[in-house]
């Protein structure tokens, strides 16, 4: 089999440009043949200059369903198309990926995975941000026990945006599915499904609007894991505070990666996301000789690429998928009973 992948894009907006195609153009495994978008022309310099590279511009999305030499989709349009979408394209063979967030419901990501399991295909969320570089230094300080037991975790995705009051719409426009996707799934790698989980999730800019700020915390044993994310945030708080009954991780600002394609840098550059030094995360923990140590660990370059290399892994060779299909179904589960009553309250999972 060719380790070249042929695939296609459903849309052609701000994320495609910003988080999908500046790391698919850097990978030789694939091979982008069509990007599907309703709107051509839109974007005139950035489609010109693919269809430079050989790849073709359709606003006739039969042209991607029934290419055969396409094997591998990723839908990137808004959130209330991913179902119907994914769905047709599973159903015509495809490999799928989805942007965030996935699928409205919890039925909708059953019935997907269901069809794609049936048909042996991959369906999979483009969960990024496990690619991050501050999360994934956070794995190295959980996988070498330096804090003990992990007791407290905090993890912001904040923004100072007074002037922006949200919008009227359904919770799938909303901050909760909107950002809490993203430290939520974080957590679901570290930790896996939580025993029961508190909401406090509200609009603060327009009462009427959709979700712009949410507090929530999900329960594991001694372990309260907090997901934080107001657009009334002038000064930074850190990005990650862990503690543990051995030692403390805290760790400010955000991944650099689209801070730097925002700045015309590539992913192939050298420079490319590395993190601004007074960011770097400290790490205090008592040693094996019972000495306390504090350290400033160097963040690693994060790469949203291996989101898609790992697509390539599991369609070519058969490699195991980055977000299982339990994964997929705890978040959706807990972003669905976020909204299952309203103001702050509990939902038990096990």
């Amino acid at each position: 089999m060719s380790d070249k992948l042929v695939m296609a894009l459903v849309g052609f907006g701000n994320s495609a440009n910003r988080y999908h195609l500046p790391y698919l153009l850097e990978n030789e495994n694939v091979e982008i043949k069509t990007i599907y978008t309703p709107s051509l022309n839109k974007r005139p310099t950035d489609q010109d200059a693919l269809v430079a590279r050989g790849i073709q511009f359709t606003d006739d999305l039969d042209a991607v369903v029934n290419d055969p030499e396409i094997q591998f989709v990723s839908v990137i349009t808004p959130a209330p198309s991913h179902f119907e979408l994914a769905k047709r394209l599973l159903e015509a063979g495809k490999n799928v990926m989805v942007e965030k967030p996935f699928v409205t419901s919890v039925a909708e990501g059953k019935a997907l995975i269901e069809l794609a399991n049936e048909k042996g295909l991959l369906i999979t969320p483009f969960q990024n941000r496990r690619f991050d570089g501050e999360f994934m230094e956070l794995q190295y300080v959980l996988d070498h026990g330096f804090i003990g037991e992990p007791i407290e975790f905090e993890s912001h995705f904040d923004y100072f945006r007074p002037g922006a009051a949200s919008n009227p719409g359904t919770q799938i426009d909303g901050a909760f599915y909107g950002y809490g996707v993203h430290p939520l799934d974080q957590i679901i790698k570290l930790w896996g499904k939580p025993e029961a989980v508190a909401y406090d999730i509200k609009s603060v800019t327009n009462p009427e609007g959709v979700d712009d700020n949410f507090d929530v915390t999900l329960h594991y044993g001694k372990l309260r894991a907090k997901i934080k994310t107001s657009f009334l945030v002038a000064d930074q708080y850190p990005k990650y505070i862990l503690h543990g009954t051995n030692g403390s991780f805290i760790k400010y600002g955000m991944d650099a990666q689209e801070n730097d394609i925002l700045a015309g840098i590539s992913p192939s550059e050298p420079n490319f996301g590395a993190d601004n030094p007074d960011n770097y995360g400290k790490l205090t923990y008592i040693n094996a000789y019972g000495d306390p140590v504090e350290h400033k660990m160097e963040t690693p370059r994060g790469n949203y690429g291996l989101m898609y290399q790992n697509c390539v892994d599991v369609i070519l060779h058969g490699a195991e998928k980055e977000v299982t299909d339990e994964q997929i179904l705890t978040q959706l589960e807990i972003l669905d009973a976020g909204f299952k009553a309203e103001g702050p309250h509990m939902q038990y999972f096990n």
